[in-house]
């Protein structure tokens, strides 16, 4: 009896340290948990994913795929407390960087996870490096923990197939160009040319296409950074040959539009130069005959008068003077 009694106190201690003691748990500052009874966790009734402004940029067809229940998120602090049909799963939230390149399936795929393959509109297959940022999503914490059986390699594989359907398509919209300027075809038809000119766009396309990525796997995509994208090795050669040339066309052409700019603003100065010295040359004698003409109309016997006066002038100024005789 007394041994009876010592293993029921043995194992009424060993409860009390394993599910009374140990049931108290914390929440770190960069973690979310969520707690599940008899593996069922404890959800917001009523209320799923589709609920959230999260689930706005989904596809009408893909909203009832991606229709996730709303989980209790249970926040950073503690001490919690759990009975023992409970589990805490307990969910970092933490941004993370991966390389664009690193496929969590097969660690030695892309070249060990250093660059991603994609073929371009011009057939041409380039290596793409870069980085995405990324988080938990703690408004779809059921996708993460328990709608998906490895988020990561989901939301990989999205982006992957969203951007090399974009290389794949990439056409850059005419750019207008000034009266006169021309841009050469041989470089604006190449994709790699086009791609690297626009990694911007490139990178909000892949910001605004990867928006569904919380509501599907709840996962948020931060931001992707496309970094480089680098031809084949046979084709580099080729295509800084193409770029040298066009630089040089492209200067060529800008000098001779600053020559040809500077001569039309010289004829346009010397236009109205030559314009105002032949008003200045015709001023006085409008004024002369305004003159003439106020005087004859006043006193019309004053301009014979006027007119052998301005004779003396010319005849003192002059260094010869003809006269007609009168024979």
């Amino acid at each position: 009896m007394p041994i009876l009694l010592g293993f029921l106190l043995g194992v009424f201690a060993w409860f009390i340290l394993r599910y009374g003691v140990g049931g108290f748990y914390s929440v770190d500052q960069n973690e979310r948990a969520v707690k599940t009874r008899f593996g069922r966790a404890e959800r917001v009734e009523g209320v799923t994913s589709l609920d959230d402004p999260i689930s706005a940029s989904l596809l009408p067809e893909e909203r009832e795929r991606y229709c996730y229940p709303q989980v209790r998120v249970i926040p950073p602090g503690g001490p919690y407390f759990k009975w023992p049909w409970e589990r805490v799963y307990r969910i970092s939230i933490a941004t993370e960087t991966l390389n664009m390149a690193y496929d969590p399936d097969n660690p030695s795929a892309n070249v060990s996870g250093t660059y991603l393959e994609a073929v371009t509109k011009d057939q041409l297959n380039t290596g793409l490096t870069g980085q995405i940022r990324y988080r938990v999503s703690e408004r779809n914490m059921y996708a993460y923990a328990f709608g998906v059986k490895r988020p990561i390699s989901h939301v990989m594989g999205y982006f992957v197939s969203v951007l090399r359907e974009r290389i794949a398509n990439f056409e850059v919209p005419p750019a207008p160009t000034e009266e006169g300027a021309t841009e050469s075809a041989a470089v604006t038809g190449i994709s790699i040319n086009d791609l690297r000119k626009n990694l911007r766009d490139l990178n909000e396309h892949m910001d605004r296409e990867c928006a569904a990525s919380a509501a599907r796997y709840g996962i948020v995509l931060d931001a992707s950074l496309i970094t480089g994208i680098d031809p084949p090795v046979e084709v580099e050669s080729a295509l800084a040959a193409i770029n040298t040339a066009h630089n040089a066309v492209s200067s060529d052409i800008s000098l001779a539009q600053a020559s040809a700019d500077q001569r039309i603003e010289q004829s346009r100065r010397a236009v109205e130069i030559e314009t105002l010295n032949a008003l200045a040359e015709v001023e006085p004698l409008n004024a002369l005959a305004k003159q003439l003409g106020e005087l004859k109309a006043g006193r019309p016997q004053a301009l014979p008068t006027y007119v052998r006066n301005v004779r003396l002038k010319l005849y003192r100024q002059a260094g010869q003077a003809i006269v007609e005789a009168n024979v």
